[in-house]
């Protein structure tokens, strides 16, 4: 299918995961089912509002297509609003995705924050199905409140599996909050107790200056930027690199992007100007 091109989608599923935030599930209209990897985005366009950027969240092993969005502007809004049997509109996929593949066989560490979680949920539940393939699987995971938090059925399921590590922090508790409170950067330690760090491959997504403090981090205990992986979703318009929009340094995010390795980006991360 021509990712140019758009497809009407059906929603099958619509729900909140948070205040302005919502997970929807689509089906094609017409066509099979999209084909994508774990880390590219969608266009979605809502009809009669406008078209925007969202990062793919479900399973790519599954035929229904989903995607957490955030309530940020007109057409985020009516996205977040729909309801089942509503229509959509979807062009993709787009960008550069995780490199899974090639961490085949070593311990994968995923370390999300707030909305950062909905990119590497893919990895996870590639990760998950195929656990043999992988040494080790470590996701640690921080929101600013516990109301914040994505996906709480999957967490619990994460958390219940012996063949994964998962930690969750929040910034601020709530009364009846009894897990950790912090950064995520303090957990990074704790949560690779007795991994050998040259066995980890790294993927990061969530505010860029969480990343930044994570990579160092995880530098502290022996695990190179090389090793490292980021999503840098900033200033995305077209998908094709035409507008500009997204111009960082000599990359455009959309089309060389939205994954990075860290040591490709690291002198631009946090330059203001860019």
């Amino acid at each position: 299918m021509d990712p140019m091109l758009p497809r009407r989608y059906r929603v099958l599923r619509a729900r909140p995961e948070s205040a302005g935030v919502a997970t929807v599930d689509l089906a094609p209209v017409d066509g099979p089912p999209m084909r994508f990897a774990p880390g590219q985005f969608n266009m979605l366009y809502a009809f009669g509002v406008g078209e925007i950027p969202v990062s793919i969240s479900g399973d790519a092993a599954a035929p229904v297509l989903t995607h957490t969005t955030r309530d940020v502007g007109p057409v985020s809004r009516a996205i977040v609003g729909l309801k089942e049997g509503d229509m959509l509109g979807v062009r993709g996929p787009f960008g550069a995705p995780w490199p899974v593949a090639a961490a085949k066989g070593r311990h994968v560490l995923v370390v999300a924050g707030g909305l950062g979680l909905a990119p590497v949920r893919p990895i996870l539940t590639h990760v998950l199905a195929n656990r043999a393939d992988h040494a080790g699987l470590t996701l640690v995971y921080g929101a600013r409140s516990p109301q914040d938090l994505l996906y709480a059925d999957d967490l619990r399921d994460w958390r219940a599996r012996p063949d994964a590590t998962v930690e969750v922090t929040v910034d601020h508790a709530r009364p009846g909050w009894t897990g950790r409170v912090g950064v995520v950067t303090t957990l990074i330690p704790r949560a690779l107790a007795g991994v050998a760090p040259d066995s980890v491959t790294a993927f990061l997504c969530g505010p860029e200056i969480m990343m930044r403090f994570c990579v160092q981090a995880l530098g502290q205990i022996g695990i190179p930027p090389s090793a490292c992986w980021v999503s840098l979703e900033r200033n995305m318009k077209c998908a094709v690199g035409f507008c500009g929009h997204c111009q960082f340094g000599g990359d455009f995010i959309c089309k060389d992007g939205p994954v990075f390795r860290y040591d490709r980006v690291a002198a631009r991360i946090g330059v203001k100007e860019l």
